[in-house]
């Protein structure tokens, strides 16, 4: 735990608030990267990240950028190299704390920053290098995951690397920092960038619709099991009724089969312009005149009625899109297939 002005505040809540500043395209870059429990465990504390001081997310913007500046050092020219170039910056006690915290939680052995990656991820970065750079590299990651790494090398690479494994016995200190170097240079994609921090089921819903389908569903799922009612919160925000106009006119279509006309009238007379002719565009000339009829025929409408109204279509086409009858473009680019 660590102190931020008057409160404590967790390992877990420092990663959600900044993930919450980093915002949701870069979030959902971050969750790639890690494991299933860990994207659940932040999904659960980002949407229960109420509000954040100014303050306090200054204060684990800074902690994180000391901690990635020290990690930098300390791969450029080991501890001693860190702790007199943070001195310079920060001063002798906070130098001190902040390494002691790197080196209690973060890496210092060779490589150790990539353990953490995914072994096929990994594969794209080394593929290419030279076999002893890859045999240096994978004879100090676990066994486990040395062995998919090696296994997915083209059959004429694999024997090669494996014997330069085997026959390496000593390798210098300056070469290990520079192949270090170079492979988290390419693997790093660190960011300082200033956002207002919201958090709560918004941020959530944000990094969901940018993530892929696969990670939405099972974070959704897991949601569903852990906390059904927060899931159910997240999932209504996840599509409004407003992003109807996300879906072309086939998959307007097939929707509106599924829709009871009383429905539909009651939903078009809380929708903007936009919404309606989208609607009516898609309907016969006939349907659409009774459905304009029936909405001047029925005065006012409680706002409560025409949420529900809207609601049930937005059920229907959750439906048709679980069912794949439909897919929705989510995070921009996909192209709409019915």
């Amino acid at each position: 735990m660590s102190k931020y002005g008057d409160s404590e505040i967790s390992g877990v809540q420092k990663a959600a608030i900044l993930l919450i500043a980093l915002g949701p395209e870069k979030s959902s870059q971050i969750f790639k990267h890690l494991k299933e429990e860990e994207i659940e465990e932040l999904t659960l504390e980002i949407a229960n990240t109420k509000s954040i001081t100014t303050q306090t997310k200054d204060e684990v913007i800074k902690e994180f950028y000391e901690i990635c500046l020290a990690q930098q050092y300390i791969a450029e020219g080991g501890i001693g190299y860190a702790k007199e170039l943070l001195e310079s910056a920060l001063g002798a006690d906070k130098a001190m704390e902040v390494i002691g915290r790197l080196t209690a939680s973060l890496q210092v052995k060779p490589f150790e920053f990539v353990r953490k990656a995914d072994a096929s991820q990994l594969l794209n970065f080394i593929q290419d290098e030279h076999p002893q750079t890859i045999a240096l590299i994978l004879s100090y990651l676990p066994a486990g995951q040395a062995a998919q790494i090696i296994s997915a090398l083209p059959p004429d690479r694999q024997a090669d690397v494996a014997m330069r494994i085997a026959t390496m016995d000593r390798t210098s200190p300056d070469v290990i920092k520079e192949v270090e170097r170079v492979l988290e240079t390419k693997l790093a994609s660190l960011v300082n960038q200033e956002y207002n921090v919201i958090g709560g089921v918004d941020a959530v819903v944000e990094i969901l619709n940018t993530v892929d389908r696969g990670t939405e569903k099972h974070i959704m799922e897991s949601l569903e099991i852990e906390e059904p009612e927060l899931a159910d919160e997240i999932r209504k925000k996840m599509f409004v009724f407003e992003d109807i106009l996300l879906l072309d006119d086939r998959a307007i279509q097939r929707v509106l089969r599924d829709v009871d006309n009383s429905d539909l009238a009651i939903a078009l007379k809380g929708a903007n312009e936009q919404v309606q002719n989208a609607i009516f565009n898609n309907l016969s000339k006939r349907l659409a005149s009774m459905i304009k009829e029936d909405m001047d025929f029925m005065g006012p409408v409680r706002m409560k009625d025409v949420e529900e109204a809207q609601q049930k279509i937005v059920n229907i086409i959750r439906k048709l899109e679980d069912s794949a009858e439909i897919v929705i473009s989510r995070g921009g680019g996909d192209e709409i297939i019915v």
